[in-house]
């Protein structure tokens, strides 16, 4: 059965748990097309483009 060395004191198991250390939210950036504000790679939900490809043909359900 597995024992632990030593004790792990308050402070080490906090910095451990903190989140300092994660990946920071994407930027946002402008679509090319108009302009509005989108993450990156991904299809701007106001023209429904991504890149050069026109999405506007594909109808939600």
């Amino acid at each position: 059965m597995a024992v632990p060395k030593s004790k792990v004191s308050k402070q080490r198991r906090n910095k451990r748990r903190s989140s300092v250390w994660k990946l920071e939210t994407p930027n946002a950036t402008t679509c090319p097309k108009c302009g509005a504000v989108r993450l990156p790679h991904r299809v701007c939900k106001s023209c429904m483009t991504y890149g050069k490809l026109e999405l506007n043909k594909i109808e939600a359900k």
